[in-house]
Order: C-alpha cells, then structure tokens, then sequence
C-alpha cells in the first residue's frame, strides 16, 4: 500500500496547497492498515434494537450519566442556557460517543483520515475531512500528534468528525481554543450543544414520546417519510401509555422500530436533529431513552416481540433481490434498509394483505430463502 499511498499523498499535497492549506502536518504521513482493517471487517451482522437498546441504556451507563450530571451540574445549566439543549441530551450523547471520556479514540486523526481518502472507497468524503483537519490545526486548536480519534477520524468526547468541529465548536471555557481532546470535557459538551442548537434544536421540546395505535388505524401511515400535524394523530385516536392525550402542537411522525407489534413511537423535530448527529434511528432512540432515564423520566413501557430477529446485511440482501425480482423493486441490493427497501416491503405486504409497517421481519426474509 506505500507506493499508492505516496502517490495519493503527493497528488493530494498539490491540490491542496493550490488551495492555500499549509500541509506541513503531512510531511512524512504514513498510513494505518488496520484502519483498513477496521473498516473492511465491519460486522455483517446486526442487533436486534431490543438487544442494542439494552447494551446502550444499561444501568451502568444509566448511573454513570447521572453521575456526571450531578458533578458538573453547574456548566451543564450554563450549556443548557446559552444553547438550549437539555443537559440529559448532552450526557446521552457523551455517554455512547465515548463512554463519558473513557474512550475518546487513540489513532493519529491525519494519519486515519488519510488512508481511508486513499483507499478510495469514500475518496470525496475523506478528503474534505481531510482539509478539514489541517485548517483545525492552521488555527491553531490543537497539535498534529495530540489530533487522535478513532479510525475513521472521529474526535474527541462527542466524535466530532473535523468538518463538524469547523462549523461547531466552541471555546467555552475561554482559554483561547477549541478543545474536544482535554480530560476536561467543557468545551466538547458546549460544542455538542452548538451543533444540535444549529441544526434546529426546540428549546422546551421533547425528542419523542411513547404512542399506543388504535385499532384499525392505517400502518401504512407509520414511518419518518410521513409527517402529519399532531392534532391529526390525536383525531385517528392515538394517546400515550394510560390513555393521555398528546399534548403540543407542529408535525410529527411515527416510528415502528420493531413492526407493527413493537412499541410504537411519536417523533418530533429534536428527533429529526438528533438524527443529523447520527443517522441511525437506532442510535436516536438511544440517546432519547438514555436521556430520559439520566432525568429520571420512565422508560418504554410497551414490550418488545417475542422472537424479534435482525437480519444481518446478507440477509438484506437477498430479501432486496427476492423482492425486487417479484416485482417489488428496492433500487438495488445493499444489505442497507433505506426508503427504496422500505416502499417495497410496505408494497409487498399491502399485495398480501400484511400490515404494512415497512419492517424487515423473520417471515418476510423467508421470501429469499
């Protein structure tokens, strides 16, 4: 790989410079196999969201999180007051990015990014990260061998990728820098916050809340592509656990992590935002849930399917073939469960009479077998 690497490097080094970006930092870059190693072995498989939930809300991380919150409860208000975003929100966050601190990433940010805009399968992407990281260290924030993440180059306590840390980061402790690699995590907490609030955060908004659907309402209707007024869901006969009206007012959605017979989720625009930081629903709902019992506040109260199954990326697809190949076109057969997958398997079920929740499940990945 060093030859191509060099001769990436070199080719790189000229457009950058030309762009006027001091490339000194990368004098002598060597790349890391094993981030290609990293990247290429990524798990076929998946969790099921009840197995990832209960790994990323564990009472550990629970407890953990409250302490934090209580110890620094004095910067977490200041936060909250300049940025608008619940310290249980931020806790969340740092709590699953790194392990509140513990485990910020070790890996040389330059060196990482490098090798993965070499390796060329998302050649555009880490190279923009890439200039990224060397205007961080043109302005002075932090020193080429203290810039560590983990391997695909995100930083810090809150993971910020350096793009991110550009638009986002703030000096909030006002010792001249923009520091997310301290022990200290005050800045990494404020920067956090300064993102979310610039992607739209709602000051005084929930991120979700749990729903319960009425007989007979349309599951087709179900899913983040649907955004209805709040005041329509109340009108099909939708209420929280206990029969509570939902109160608020603006658009919202309904999310089925597990299907039709899971516990069924009303999202609103702090979810939307939360999504920005990751795009995983998955990961979302785990932010929510972690926050929420961080705050004191109970957690889901629906129960999970009984024999829920995660279909691992070969499975996917192969059900994206099945589907596509009785008509049901996905757009292709990634392994990844898009909008395209989605439409199909809720077309696929609408033909036999299904619910259509758009989800995955056991019987439906029959269809590929």
């Amino acid at each position: 790989m060093e030859d191509s690497f060099r001769d990436w490097l070199a080719g790189f080094r000229r457009e950058a410079t030309a762009e006027g970006l001091d490339c000194a930092p990368l004098d002598g870059l060597e790349p890391l196999p094993e981030v290609l190693q990293r990247d290429r072995g990524q798990a076929e498989f998946t969790l099921t969201i009840r197995d990832y939930l209960d790994r990323a809300v564990s009472p550990e991380r629970l407890a953990e999180g409250r302490r934090q919150g209580q110890a620094r409860c004095g910067l977490l208000t200041e936060i909250t007051a300049r940025f608008g975003v619940p310290a249980e929100i931020l806790l969340a966050i740092w709590g699953l990015e790194s392990n509140f601190g513990v485990t910020r990433g070790d890996l040389p940010a330059l060196r990482a990014l490098a090798t993965l805009a070499c390796d060329g399968r998302r050649r555009a992407f880490f190279e923009a990260e890439l200039r990224a990281a060397l205007r961080i260290l043109s302005a002075g924030d932090v020193a080429a061998d203290e810039m560590l993440g983990s391997w695909a180059g995100a930083m810090g306590h809150m993971q910020f990728m350096p793009s991110t840390f550009l638009a986002h980061a703030v000096d909030f402790d006002g010792d001249g820098q923009r520091d997310i690699w301290a022990e200290s995590p005050v800045d990494a907490l404020a920067s956090a916050a300064s993102y979310l609030a610039a992607e739209g955060w709602q000051s005084g908004q929930g991120w979700a809340e749990e729903t319960c659907l009425p007989q007979g309402v349309d599951i087709g209707l179900t899913g983040r592509e649907t955004a209805l007024p709040l005041l329509d869901w109340t009108q099909m006969g939708l209420r929280g656990p206990g029969g509570a009206v939902h109160a608020g007012a603006g658009l919202a959605s309904v999310l089925l992590p597990a299907g039709h017979r899971g516990p069924a989720i009303l999202i609103h625009q702090n979810f939307t935002v939360l999504r920005r930081y990751n795009a995983a629903d998955s990961y979302v709902l785990a932010v929510g849930l972690l926050a929420d019992g961080i705050a004191g506040r109970p957690g889901l109260r629906a129960s999970w399917p009984a024999g829920l199954t995660a279909p691992s990326r070969a499975e996917m697809r192969q059900l994206q073939a099945a589907l596509t190949e009785a008509g049901f076109d996905t757009q292709g057969a990634d392994g990844i469960v898009g909008p395209n997958t989605i439409a199909a398997i809720r077309a696929f079920q609408r033909s036999r009479g299904l619910p259509p929740d758009g989800y995955p499940s056991a019987a439906l990945l029959s269809l590929s077998r």
